[in-house]
């Protein structure tokens, strides 16, 4: 059903890994879900949705994993 979906999608956890950045905690990547979560040093946490999985790889495999978010996600 798609209400069921939708509520999974809602809480569905995606794991994240830490990363070595000035604004970025962790990043995680549902291929499933295609979707994108972001921690922050803030404590936020945003999910993206519709992110290829070449974004996510593009981020993980960035020398400022804050510039490359701030130029191709934000």
């Amino acid at each position: 059903r798609a209400a069921d979906r939708a509520l999974e999608a809602n809480v569905y956890r995606i794991p994240r890994e830490n990363v070595d950045s000035s604004a970025l905690i962790s990043v995680g990547y549902s291929r499933r879900l295609c979707a994108l979560e972001i921690e922050f040093h803030d404590g936020s946490i945003y999910r993206y949705r519709g992110i290829p999985v070449t974004v996510y790889l593009e981020l993980q495999a960035a020398k400022s994993k804050a510039v490359y978010y701030n130029g191709r996600i934000r």
